[in-house]
């Protein structure tokens, strides 16, 4: 915590103003910085929303998803240099608040008509298994020699730093099935977020915690339908939203010094955060309310028409596995502490715009294409064809 709204000191600023790589303890002097695809696909942000030729994609999934993964990769940008801003560290928590919600409702949204098909169950272990796998192993061995942690294991059970999202993805994709055949999922997935945030025994395999208590927004994209994405951009949606961030800017500023940041990373249970179980029920609905609405806000501020970034929503997938080995690589050589003054205003405004700048070229066709053998990889030589249809 900050010692006084005023006054601000780097060192004195907890692990919790940071993303946890993952939930087993690190050594305490690393600072840990932290995709909508048709049904028939990868159902995450950061993959194609149709499969239909291009012309026919909705631009404004796409401007979604590519304003979504910059403002991940500006917030991880900024994790390192907020401590002595108040400001900065209020935009990071409303960033927070909701930006991995959006990318899961629209997740949820694309998932729909998974059914565990031959062909889906292929599309599935293609576009998430293998780069789980693959970044996984590269994200450990990256910690491991840049980053002199010598002890940093290669787990495929210990999803270290970002590549935590693609675990919650497989287990929400293949549970599919059952969240459709509930009469009403949603308030059961509230409840197992609620179990969870006041569960600390549920360990730290698979990092569960935040599969599991951000599942709601799952399950909340896989009941909506298209009409519902109608209402929140109709005009007087996008009105709202301005006075709407507005206000939540405000009252993030009032609550930076004196909230617990882990809140935000939904990682931990209530008790392992030092609160009572019951706070942790509290915090958890007001959580998921703020970030319902902070949603829609987003959805309804983002751009219907094609832009010049447009076609980069595609390519989200990229930009988000390759964002984090720019953010750590900047920690592990110390370019934060070599240039004091990136935490000042002007610096600050530098890191934004450099991490939005390399997230982008991350999106580009280039990108996607050079690193297809990792997001898109061919696997038709592992599966049986499947049967003929007659």
């Amino acid at each position: 915590m900050f010692s006084a709204p005023s006054a601000f000191q780097r060192a004195a600023v907890p692990p919790d103003s940071q993303e946890p790589e993952s939930r087993h303890p690190r050594p305490t002097g690393e600072g840990a910085v932290a995709t909508a695809t048709a049904p028939d696909r990868a159902s995450d942000p950061t993959t194609d929303p149709a499969p239909a030729p291009a012309k026919h994609r909705d631009a404004w999934f796409d401007n979604v998803k590519y304003l979504a993964i910059v403002l991940v990769a500006v917030a991880h940008a900024w994790e390192p240099v907020m401590d002595d801003s108040r400001a900065t560290r209020a935009l990071y928590m409303v960033v927070y608040a909701f930006h991995m919600p959006a990318f899961i409702v629209v997740s949820g949204y694309f998932s729909r008509s998974f059914d565990m098909s031959p062909r889906k169950v292929k599309r599935l272990v293609s576009t998430v298994v293998v780069p789980y796998v693959l970044f996984e192993t590269a994200y450990s061995l990256f910690r491991r020699y840049a980053g002199g942690y010598d002890d940093t294991p290669i787990s495929l059970l210990d999803p270290l730093f970002l590549t935590w999202f693609l675990v919650a993805l497989f287990i929400w994709r293949v549970t599919t099935p059952l969240w459709r055949s509930l009469r009403h999922p949603l308030p059961i997935a509230v409840a197992i977020g609620l179990l969870a945030v006041t569960t600390p025994e549920i360990g730290d395999d698979l990092d569960l915690q935040r599969v599991l208590q951000f599942l709601p927004f799952f399950v909340l994209g896989l009941v909506l339908r298209p009409e519902h994405f109608e209402l929140v951009r109709r005009r007087e949606v996008r009105v709202l939203a301005v006075p709407l961030f507005a206000g939540a800017l405000a009252l993030a500023y009032w609550l930076a010094p004196r909230t617990q940041l882990g809140w935000l990373y939904h990682s931990s249970s209530a008790q392992e955060l030092d609160a009572p179980w019951w706070s942790g029920v509290v915090i958890y609905l007001a959580m998921l309310a703020c970030a319902l609405v902070l949603t829609i806000g987003f959805l309804a501020l983002t751009p219907r028409r094609p832009l010049w970034f447009t076609v980069l929503g595609a390519g989200t997938i990229c930009g988000y596995l390759l964002h984090g080995f720019l953010v750590k690589g900047a920690g592990y050589f110390g370019l934060f502490d070599r240039y004091p003054w990136l935490s000042n205003p002007v610096g600050l405004v530098v890191v934004s715009v450099v991490a939005a700048a390399a997230v982008t070229l991350l999106c580009t066709p280039p990108v996607r294409r050079a690193l297809r053998f990792a997001t898109e990889p061919n696997l038709d030589r592992m599966f049986r064809r499947e049967p003929a249809r007659r």
